[in-house]
């Protein structure tokens, strides 16, 4: 009789349990995989920006209001990244609590600009982790000793993951670590790790290059010899084939910037995301 009446009772609170998740919303996929590593079953996580999809130009569905009206928290990068969000917070009439993942990282500049692309570099991942670790932990404070340790075991393989990164670049020849992609998504990835990024595009796939500007990318590659261009899984192809075809440089791949793939894809993770860009990296750099 107590074990029916103890089963009952966890029958009971499993709904319970349940309910009791915190909605969060996050802006796009990387952030969202971030809130999951360190919410764990604790949390429920929406993502607005989808896997394979450009935060820059995202237009919200009405679909999206409602999301971030019933959210606790909005999780955001800051930066600059995400100029659409800040008039869907206001239009779906949110009362949630936005948090910039962000904050505590300097900014690279460029130009008057400062490049949103931070989560690039691994160490300011661990930044996003705990800033995301806070807001929980602030929002929930019940399940506060559940966040912090989803939050140590996740910097631990983001410890992991750096000591990776080093290790793969420090095979790469000096006088090789230079590529071209699309945008200037890289620009945390080359000051971490010494690899030189240049782009066609800015610091959103907004912008478009001139014809001098293409011209003048053309000619860096021929006099420094880069040795390969990348393409990236959230934007167009055709110019970075174009520059690759005037130029004979080979096409290294396809490397993940601003946003995760899906499940099937090579990377629905951001370790995943990481591991994958520095194996496609080596393996057109290091011979």
């Amino acid at each position: 009789m107590r074990l029916i009446l103890l089963c009952l009772l966890l029958l009971a609170a499993s709904p319970l349990r349940a309910a009791e998740r915190l909605n969060v919303v996050a802006s796009f996929s990387i952030l969202g995989d971030f809130v999951r590593n360190v919410g764990g079953d604790r949390v429920n996580v929406t993502t607005l920006v989808g896997a394979d999809s450009d935060v820059h130009v995202y237009t919200p569905a009405p679909a999206d209001a409602k999301r971030v009206a019933e959210a606790k928290l909005v999780i955001v990068n800051g930066l600059g990244l995400e100029g659409w969000l800040p008039r869907l917070v206001q239009s779906a009439g949110s009362k949630a609590v936005v948090v910039t993942a962000s904050a505590g990282i300097t900014p690279l500049k460029l130009g008057s600009a400062a490049d949103p692309h931070a989560w690039q570099s691994v160490p300011n991942a661990k930044v996003y982790a705990t800033d995301i670790a806070n807001a929980l932990d602030a929002a929930a404070p019940n399940d506060a000793e559940f966040f912090r340790a989803q939050a140590k075991a996740y910097l631990e393989k983001l410890e992991t993951l750096d000591r990776e990164v080093r290790e793969a670049v420090a095979k790469i020849p000096p006088e090789r670590r230079k590529v071209i992609s699309t945008h200037d998504a890289f620009g945390y990835f080359s000051a971490e790790y010494g690899i030189q990024f240049i782009a066609p595009l800015g610091v959103s796939t907004e912008t478009e290059p001139s014809a001098r500007d293409i011209a003048a990318i053309i000619g860096q590659i021929k006099a420094q010899k880069i040795p390969a261009v990348f393409l990236e899984n959230i934007s167009d192809d055709r110019l970075i084939r174009r520059i690759a075809a005037e130029t004979g440089s080979k096409v290294g791949g396809t490397l993940i910037s601003d946003g995760l793939t899906g499940e099937k894809g090579p990377a629905p993770t951001y370790i995943d995301m990481v591991r994958h860009n520095i194996k496609a990296l080596t393996s057109a750099l290091d011979h």
